[in-house]
């Protein structure tokens, strides 16, 4: 079990690789109300995650469609590895890897409510807007620095990046289709906490 990283620390339990189910879409929807953490030599960093889209396997939309490549490898790691890739020339995103090895797939996370080192975040994000520090997958990885260097992580095997249970029971749970895509658009692979002021995107896309 891991230890709190100080007094203060919330008691997140660590998620387990066989608590994590391994379809894409069951996963997707396993992980709202989760923790994500980032543990820093100074300060822990976690957010409960309220919003994620899933990629999952044949998806003309996802980055394992074409199949495996350097780049991409993390995507065919067992479920529960991160994959971060660099987008829009300014932002790192991160995914969950989803599928037994070998297998391209993922989920990516897309929102979290900030729980711990929040004045960090702010610092980071340049913003004291709390509704702005982690809502979308690149002002995300920005506020809880989240870069290249986690990609291949194992996220379930006690090191500094890690998905911890929920700390508390997860509402509604909407799902939709996803943002910011133009292939197989219509798929309804995108699922949030109904009414979290810290999901991202439209607000029809938020209710």
């Amino acid at each position: 079990m891991r230890k709190p990283r100080t007094k203060a620390s919330l008691p997140i339990a660590p998620l387990q690789r066989d608590d994590l189910p391994t379809d894409t879409l069951d996963l997707a929807v396993y992980l709202i109300g989760k923790t994500l953490v980032h543990d820093l030599p100074r300060v822990r960093l976690s957010g409960r995650i309220v919003e994620t889209e899933a990629y999952p396997v044949g998806d003309s939309a996802g980055h394992a469609f074409r199949g495996e490549t350097p780049s991409i490898r993390s995507l065919f790691l067992p479920h529960g590895h991160a994959y971060v890739y660099f987008t829009y020339g300014s932002c790192f995103m991160l995914n969950v890897s989803s599928e037994a090895v070998g297998i391209g797939a993922g989920v990516l996370i897309r929102a979290v409510e900030p729980l711990e080192g929040i004045e960090f975040m702010q610092r980071r994000r340049r913003t004291t807007r709390l509704h702005d520090l982690t809502r979308g997958p690149g002002r995300l990885a920005q506020a809880m620095d989240i870069n290249k260097r986690y990609d291949g992580v194992n996220l379930c095997a006690g090191g500094k990046l890690w998905l911890g249970d929920a700390l508390r029971p997860v509402g509604e749970i909407g799902v939709s289709i996803r943002i910011g895509i133009t292939r197989d658009v219509h798929r309804p692979c995108r699922f949030y906490e109904r009414g979290n002021p810290f999901v991202s995107g439209l607000k029809r896309l938020r209710l």
